[in-house]
């Protein structure tokens, strides 16, 4: 069968982490949501998303398909439902449709002709920004048990105060030594070629995947991902970073989410609980105002290929977009539109052309190539997100 991961309603409440992907390549647990839907399946996906990311995201249509909506969690239950579904019947969980059945010689989708299976056991969406690091936990937990069932850890270094070693698994090729893992609180998963340095004191739930870093004497609260490639230092409590992003020296980064290729800057801090103790609110793209989160706790969301120099602050709930980068002294407003230059005393255009050399030294340090893909899709977000910005 081939099967579709589609965007679904909820990209924009996504933003800004849907200008550079589809909702499928989001990252929650150890595993993105595409990833997850693919081990559930046994099979690969591709993509029905905007039309300036199908380029790079494909869409693969055959004669026979079945569309998912990709802010759904899978599970055995509701994945064992999605791989036997049948011509014209589709699932729904009350008004949300999950997935259904399509063939290329249909003209249109009308669920009004279709069997509709409704889908009443419990199961997680991601339906915006902060379901990302709110929904980590139970996500690290899934994913802990769908990715070790029926395999072995490699062994726990003697030198490693461990509590809980039952709830620890270690990939091949991961370094260790020296460090505290405490997984009586959560799991916690070390991957493939991983590092963590001496004098780290780690607790999950945790995910570290392949080739990521911790370095010296860093302090993780669960339920913290840290994505491919990412490399994290200093304090981080409950916060996804999604691949390619450094927060690698001391300070705090706590309930955020970092995109792609993001880094922050030595000694830098957000907040994640207001002087006040008032629920948090959040930029929204949707409303183009800031929106109730129902969180005393919240941080900062940033989008792919944004930065921040040394000692920057930011405020609770602050919403950085894709491209910016800011420094200086102060706190920067607590919304950052995609290719902002400056800080608190004030923000400029950060020109496309400026903005991808940068992108192409930092992208070639890791070996990856900055692509015409990537440009275009760049420079979509770049006139998409003009009205925020003041030119």
């Amino acid at each position: 069968m081939n099967y579709i991961l589609f965007d679904g309603t909820v990209r924009n409440a996504l933003l800004p982490f849907t200008f550079t992907r589809p909702v499928a390549d989001i990252r929650v647990g150890i595993l993105t949501l595409r990833e997850k839907w693919e081990k559930y399946l046994g099979s690969t996906t591709t993509t029905l998303t905007e039309e300036y990311l199908s380029e790079k995201f494909p869409m693969v249509e055959l004669e026979e398909n079945v569309m998912i909506n990709a802010s759904f969690l899978p599970n055995e239950i509701l994945s064992e439902l999605v791989s036997n579904l049948e011509p014209n019947q589709a699932i729904f969980k009350g008004e949300e449709v999950i997935a259904f059945f399509t063939q290329d010689s249909q003209e249109e989708v009308d669920f009004e002709t279709y069997e509709i299976i409704e889908y009443n056991e419990d199961c997680f969406t991601i339906e915006h920004t902060w379901d990302i690091f709110q929904k980590n936990d139970i996500a690290i937990r899934e994913d802990f048990e769908l990715i070790t069932q029926d395999r072995t850890s490699q062994i726990i270094p003697k030198s490693v105060n461990v509590i809980s070693p039952e709830n620890i698994f270690i990939e091949e090729g991961a370094k260790l030594e020296f460090v505290t893992l405490n997984a009586s609180t959560g799991p916690i998963y070390i991957g493939k070629n991983s590092e963590i340095m001496e004098g780290s004191v780690i607790r999950g739930p945790f995910a570290l995947c392949e080739e990521a870093q911790v370095k010296l004497a860093t302090k993780v609260y669960g339920a913290t991902t840290v994505g491919p490639h990412c490399r994290i230092g200093g304090e981080v409590n409950n916060s996804v970073l999604f691949g390619y992003s450094n927060k690698g020296h001391d300070g705090f980064l706590g309930n955020s989410v970092l995109g792609e290729w993001c880094n922050i800057g030595a000694d830098s801090n957000n907040s994640n609980l207001k002087n006040n103790y008032e629920e948090v609110k959040l930029w929204s793209y949707e409303t183009e105002n800031f929106a109730k989160t129902g969180l005393q706790f919240c941080g900062l969301m940033m989008g792919d290929h944004s930065k921040c120099g040394i000692n920057t602050m930011f405020n609770t709930g602050t919403v950085v977009g894709v491209s910016a980068n800011i420094f200086g002294s102060g706190f920067p407003r607590n919304f950052v539109p995609s290719f902002s230059w400056g800080g608190a005393s004030g923000f400029t255009t950060y020109i496309t052309k400026k903005a991808f050399e940068v992108a192409k030294v930092v992208m070639s340090r890791r070996h990856v190539e900055f692509t015409e893909e990537d440009a275009k899709i760049l420079e979509h977000v770049f006139e998409e997100t003009k009205k925020w910005r003041k030119e």
